[in-house]
């Protein structure tokens, strides 16, 4: 608030933005003990629902290759459901494993075949703007929940595959899997045009432009005795924390609900000792899938939040250390295991994120000032733009030692 009131409105939307990643990653971590550290694929795959949901299709795309694209899908998703049945009625020996393979190898020619030309044709429609299939040109607002249900159920596959696993290798899989979901995005123009990006979304909230041009606004801006320009800019960015706080305490509510019910106590207790909790009869695998997928379905709900925000989807700022990393930092300093705490840390660790750098700057600027110019100065001011790393850790250093359980720890 000293340095804007924008820059503070910035500040609050995306440190609501995160706070609701932590929230999702706290239900993984500390209810169920799971290490997810695939966080920027599920948020990335968030991202991707508010151009499937909200762009306008590119219809000469669907004239053009449209049911030959369906098909191909489609033959990829009976391949993999035909080997799976398959697997699971034959008895075990070589002739399931043969059928399964031959399945898979024959599955896979034809889904190429289809899919790799229609894939071509929609790439080659003016990609210099399109080269997509677009959207269904719906309210983005829908995007949130879809955005959602895509994370979900990546989340769901990941967890049939991985949830096996012990915690380190857990860890392991999913950032690799989280990677493979970035270069998807990355190399498939024909979803979302890859790293040629995806620019002006639309909002859920009005444009500063047609603000402006309305005379009831400007009036009203007038007698507040703010300019319309700075007004209008104020009113969109109060619009978004308004619906990002709305999101926010919906899903506080509903984490804080399913911790103080039987559900909350039993994830707890299976966080705590698997082999107890197992002895009496609860499916360990099960419920740790149920967490998975509910905790990534947030990151996913998100993540659309964020592109929202943004107005645009590009794939390569998706980066392990912004959507993963310092999430864990949010949750780990705020306090696993506690809602509230979690949701602190979002903020918190948002807020020195911004902040450190152009404070850092300040600093050596300070501790500069009476050198003479030389290597040594020149090296401490290029040293302000590690300030927020080195701060990033010097925070977690402070609050796991005398604070190890977080600042808001687990009731």
């Amino acid at each position: 608030m000293f340095q804007s009131w924008n820059l503070a409105l910035v500040i609050v939307n995306m440190g609501l933005i995160s706070a609701i990643m932590a929230l999702g990653v706290n239900l993984q971590w500390g209810f169920a003990g799971l290490f997810n550290v695939g966080i920027m694929g599920f948020v990335a795959l968030g991202g991707l629902a508010t151009v499937l949901v909200s762009m306008p299709p590119v219809e000469e795309a669907w004239q053009v290759a449209g049911i030959q694209l369906i098909s191909g899908l489609l033959m990829g998703v009976a391949t993999i459901v035909v080997a799976i049945v398959a697997a699971q009625k034959m008895a075990k020996g070589r002739a399931r494993n043969i059928t399964v393979v031959a399945i898979l190898v024959v599955g896979f020619i034809l889904y190429r075949a289809l899919f790799d030309p229609a894939v071509g044709k929609i790439e080659a429609i003016n990609p210099a703007q399109f080269g997509n299939i677009g959207g269904l040109n719906l309210p983005i607002i829908l995007a949130w929940p879809v955005g959602g249900l895509f994370a979900a159920a990546a989340a769901w596959v990941i967890g049939k595959t991985a949830l096996g696993l012990r915690s380190d290798y857990l860890a392991i899989a999913t950032l690799g899997i989280s990677e493979i979901i970035i270069a998807m995005l990355k190399n498939e123009d024909w979803l979302a045009r890859g790293v040629k990006n995806v620019i002006g979304l639309p909002r859920p909230v009005a444009y500063e432009v047609d603000l402006q041009r309305d005379p009831g606004f400007a009036e009203t801006a007038s007698n507040l005795g703010i300019d319309v320009t700075t007004a209008s800019t104020l009113y969109v960015k109060f619009s978004y924390a308004f619906l990002f706080t709305i999101v926010l305490v919906i899903l506080l509510v509903l984490a804080q609900l399913a911790l103080k019910s039987p559900w909350g106590r039993m994830m707890r207790a299976i966080r705590d000792n698997e082999v107890a909790a197992e002895a009496m009869g609860k499916n360990v695998t099960a419920r740790h899938l149920q967490i998975f997928v509910l905790g990534s379905a947030i990151c996913g709900i998100a993540g659309a939040m964020m592109t929202t925000l943004d107005g645009q989807l590009t794939p390569g700022s998706y980066q392990p250390l912004r959507f993963t990393f310092l999430i864990w930092v949010m949750v780990i300093v705020g306090g696993s295991g506690n809602n509230y705490g979690a949701v602190i840390g979002g903020f918190l660790i948002w807020f020195l994120w911004v902040q450190v750098e152009p404070l850092g700057n300040w600093l050596m600027q300070l501790i500069t000032s009476g050198m003479e110019d030389g290597a040594l100065k020149s090296h401490l001011l290029g040293s302000a733009a590690h300030m927020r790393l080195f701060t990033m850790g010097l925070v977690l250093l402070l609050v796991l030692r005398f604070s190890p359980r977080g600042l808001v720890p687990e009731n």
